[in-house]
């Protein structure tokens, strides 16, 4: 009962995690920045990052593998509204930023992730006293943004501006130090560092930071890049820069819900607040670089924010034998027996979150702490303690599990047993147990007699079927569920109370095989064991198979003793009977069948036969003596012949005869085609049953093919194919090839001659 409750709230937790999470099919930009490097001489490294969520299959980065967009980006010198550069981005470097909370009593929804993109490129900018504005745009955010009006409908531009003073100095722009947290847990304190560095170290510059509104940019027209309408326009638009549109309570300076509201500082760029509403805010941060009094850049850091329900993945809990409630409070009870050390198995959820844990008990009048995982604690008396378990104390995801310890009294399991060593009977076990809860605690006993025998009385008495040295097992359990084992070894090697043996009776032919099943016990291979089978020879196993090889009526004796020198024998007399069996014979004539001669004659050669019983295949029967057989069919044949005796035994015996299928063919010499109706034809005669791949050609002294057929009965009329005119008078080369009825090749050459 205590584990299923325990396994229940570590589910609840765990479909808490799962439910509360934020939208898995957020897949959209969710923010970026762009920063820059001067090398020198005009020249300015860019770096642009942008922000995607990792999850849900939606919009690639612009200019990645597989990604159907290009992106650019595009820079404008002064107030033209004409393209100065027009640059094609490369595919980003990406990397996958998972969340970071500081808490380690709380854990973020699992479909919480971040893949950053970062593009760099070079750009000649010559100094003048105009500035460069370095632009990149691109729609669209996701669609489940809580702080935006028609957030699925609005893009984004990242934006910078090279002033003529940073260039004339050939300042770096400043660049945010850490990266913001991609998972803000509600009722949790933001404590995120989001200053910057200003890159040009020793010239007195001075970093200002503030709440400031993220710019929109891009379209949802996926079918063009033409600006404004392109997901990601080419060229990007010139400025100025339109503002996102906060849906209402939520602006730029309170861009989420939270108490004490989101701030940063003025000078140091710390970011603080508790959110208190679960949802994906856009929030914009930007540090302005001031020398001398002078603003010289602008860095505006457009980002969402993923405000989850992060729930404690930390719970206090112990390996209980139940819980109880007292007084409206859970206590996991651990019941033991007899003063003793106990080990309590801490089993708290979830150990690599718990950062320390302490056990507080009052034994006797003395208050004890542990701060070990598992803890061992000696009760010394019988009784009653309480104490506690707890993990992460001090923090708000602390929990504490409330421990009741019962020390019952002692429980001690025995028994003795008595039997008769040297014949087969019962056993007597008689139960000695004893518990310090009293005469009549005892409430179960539980035997095992080490033959996969079982029960459950008191006082038992048991019959073994087996010898040996049997471990018997004695359980008991009192009425405080104390349990006690004692196991004791019997040596059980007694001979039978009576001898008996299978078959008890045998009339037989010879040879008779009889198998002697012995099913005395308790009897196995350790004892000695003598059989006399009243024919001169006898076995030591317990279970013989013997043979009897002559005539007669034979008393069986068996002795046993065991190994304890116990001994016990038993004579049966005319125990076995073996009557005479004929001997079954045959011969056969002729000695090779076919199926032009498939007659066979059989002789008896059998001896002491009164009666035969013939069986030809599957063809027929005969009960004759000496049968004359004809088989309807070629092939191998078995011929079984049964005998019987005065007796009644019987004897059989199988031969096997191959009844060849046979070819016979001839060639005639000559024939006369003149048309008389007699010897018009020339071909082979006999018998071909069976035979298959039939070929004969005919041939003249030239070598020339006047006949061919695969039919054995056509015959060649003298002409060319059977057809034109009569051949000369002549000798003709005859050839015949085909295969008998087992395969077994046949070739003939003959001659035929033509006679006019």
């Amino acid at each position: 009962m205590a584990a299923t409750k325990r396994l229940f709230k570590i589910y609840i937790v765990a479909m808490l995690l799962l439910s509360v999470g934020l939208p898995l099919r957020a897949a959209h930009i969710i923010g970026g920045v762009i920063t820059y490097e001067c090398l020198g001489g005009g020249n300015y490294r860019f770096t642009l990052k942008i922000y995607r969520d990792c999850f849900g299959g939606g919009a690639p980065f612009d200019s990645a593998p597989g990604s159907p967009l290009q992106g650019t980006v595009t820079v404008y010198k002064g107030n033209s509204s004409a393209p100065f550069k027009n640059i094609e981005l490369s595919g980003p470097s990406i990397t996958n930023i998972l969340p970071n909370i500081s808490n380690p009593c709380l854990v973020a929804p699992p479909n919480v992730c971040v893949e950053e993109g970062v593009y760099q490129f070079n750009l000649n900018l010559p100094t003048t006293n105009e500035s460069y504005h370095v632009v990149y745009q691109r729609c669209c955010r996701n669609n489940s943004i809580s702080n935006l009006v028609d957030p699925g409908e609005t893009g984004a531009t990242y934006y910078i501006q090279l002033t003529k003073e940073a260039q004339a100095l050939c300042n770096n722009s400043p660049t945010f130090n850490d990266f913001p947290p991609v998972a803000i847990c509600t009722g949790e304190p933001i404590n995120f560092d989001h200053s910057a560095n200003s890159n040009d170290p020793g010239q007195g510059e001075v970093l200002k930071y503030e709440l400031c509104n993220p710019f929109v940019g891009g379209g949802t027209d996926q079918t063009n890049a033409t600006q404004p309408f392109g997901v990601a326009p080419n060229p990007d638009l010139p400025p100025p820069y339109g503002f996102v549109t906060f849906s209402t309570p939520y602006s730029s300076t309170y861009p989420l819900s939270a108490n004490p509201a989101l701030t940063i500082d003025e000078n140091t760029g710390f970011l603080t607040g508790v959110p208190n509403v679960v949802g994906q805010f856009v929030v914009g941060v930007c540090v302005k670089e001031y020398r001398n009094g002078v603003l010289i850049s602008e860095v505006r850091r457009d980002f969402q924010f993923n405000v989850a329900k992060c729930d404690p993945t930390v719970i206090a809990d112990i390996k209980e034998d139940e819980i109880v409630t007292l007084q409206g409070q859970e206590y996991y009870v651990v019941n033991v027996c007899g003063p003793q050390v106990v080990e309590f198995d801490n089993q708290s959820f979830q150990q690599q979150y718990i950062n320390s844990y302490s056990w507080n008990f009052n034994i006797k009048g003395v208050d004890t702490t542990l701060s070990v995982w598992d803890a061992k604690l000696l009760f010394p008396d019988t009784g009653t303690y309480y104490g506690s378990l707890k993990v992460n104390p001090g923090l708000t995801c602390g929990d504490t599990v409330f421990i009741q310890v019962n020390v019952f009294p002692g429980i001690t399991a025995d028994f003795t047993f008595d039997y008769d060593t040297c014949r087969a009977g019962p056993v007597t076990f008689n139960d000695l147990s004893e518990s310090g809860a009293g005469p009549g605690s005892i409430v179960a006993w539980d035997w095992d007699f080490g033959d996969g025998k079982k029960t459950s009385e008191q006082n038992p008495i048991h019959i073994y079927q087996v010898p040996g040295q049997l471990p018997v097992t004695l359980m008991i359990r009192d009425s405080n569920d104390c349990a006690g084992l004692k196991t004791k070894t019997i040596q059980y090697f007694p001979v039978p109370e009576l001898l008996v043996v299978a078959p008890s009776e045998f009339i037989g032919c010879l040879p008779a095989d009889i198998y002697f099943d012995n099913l005395s016990y308790p009897v196995d291979e350790q004892y000695d064991i003598t059989w006399d089978f009243g024919d001169g020879s006898g076995s030591t196993e317990v279970s013989p198979l013997h043979t009897y090889t002559t005539l007669g009526t034979f008393t069986v004796s068996l002795n046993i003793v065991s190994p304890l020198g116990c001994q016990i024998d038993t004579t049966w007399e005319d125990l076995i009977t073996v009557l005479p069996s004929p001997v079954a014979d045959f011969t056969y004539f002729p000695d090779q069948l076919s199926n032009l001669q498939p007659t066979a004659s059989f002789t008896d050669q059998s001896i002491e036969a009164i009666k035969w019983k013939w069986s030809f295949g599957n063809s027929g029967i005969s009960i004759e003596q000496n049968p004359v057989y004809t088989f309807p069919d070629t092939g191998l044949q078995a011929v079984v012949l049964v005998v019987f005796h005065e007796s009644g035994c019987t004897d059989t015996t199988i031969q096997y005869l191959d009844v060849v299928p046979e070819v016979r063919y001839f060639l005639p010499n000559a024939f006369t085609p003149n048309g008389d109706g007699t010897n018009d034809g020339f071909r082979g005669n006999g018998s071909l049953e069976g035979a298959t791949g039939f070929s004969l050609s005919i041939w003249n002294r030239y070598g020339e093919k006047l006949f061919e057929t695969d039919d054995p009965n056509l015959a060649w009329n003298g002409r060319k194919d059977n057809t034109g005119k009569l051949a000369p008078q002549g000798v003709y080369v005859v050839l015949v090839n085909f295969k008998g009825p087992r395969g077994e090749p046949f070739k003939y050459k003959g001659y035929a001659t033509l006679i006019k």
